[in-house]
């Protein structure tokens, strides 16, 4: 327990052990790898852990943990990695399971998630494609279909006839417009 909340509950820090904490074997918590505000750096980036970027990055990003590009981060990469959560800069394309736009978070590129989550204030300049959506796995077809007839065009038969004479006749005599 630390000394903090040691005297609000009248314990001392030594008479309460503080527990061990429990983490399942191949779990990570926090981060691997951390690039700070002051660097930088070029090239690949690969990692299986979990990452945090502050700094500036050109090249390739391919994590298999998470990583989150921090808002001090100024981004010149396409992305490849487990989730994905952006505060910061981002030029390039995005690759992800999740993808979460924070509202200081830009990104000049095309995202493909399974989800994607944005707050209000957040920049997208590109194409978004859900992987792993129903509706690519062609499920909800009766849906899809119904959504299919909404955008459809008139019949090419209703183009080819001609106006009706008499209402046109009557919108040329409208006091409104003054002819």
């Amino acid at each position: 327990m630390s000394a903090f909340f040691a005297n609000r509950r009248g314990q001392a820090e030594a008479d309460a052990p503080e527990p061990a904490a429990i983490v399942p074997a191949g779990r990570l918590i926090g981060f691997d790898t951390v690039i700070g505000a002051n660097t930088h750096i070029e090239g690949v980036f690969s990692s299986s852990g979990n990452v945090r970027m502050d700094g500036q990055f050109s090249g390739a990003l391919e994590i298999s943990g998470n990583i989150l590009v921090g808002e001090s981060a100024d981004i010149h990469a396409d992305i490849n990695a487990r989730n994905i959560s952006i505060a910061g800069s981002v030029r390039g394309n995005v690759c992800g399971n999740k993808v979460q736009l924070l509202r200081t978070g830009r990104i000049w590129g095309d995202i493909t998630a399974s989800a994607l989550t944005t707050e209000e204030g957040a920049f997208i300049d590109g194409k978004i494609t859900m992987s792993g959506h129903a509706a690519l796995r062609g499920e909800d077809d009766d849906e899809a279909a119904q959504d299919d007839m909404d955008w459809q065009e008139p019949p090419a038969e209703a183009a080819d006839q001609p106006q009706d004479d008499d209402a046109e006749a009557e919108e040329s005599t409208d006091p409104a417009i003054g002819l």
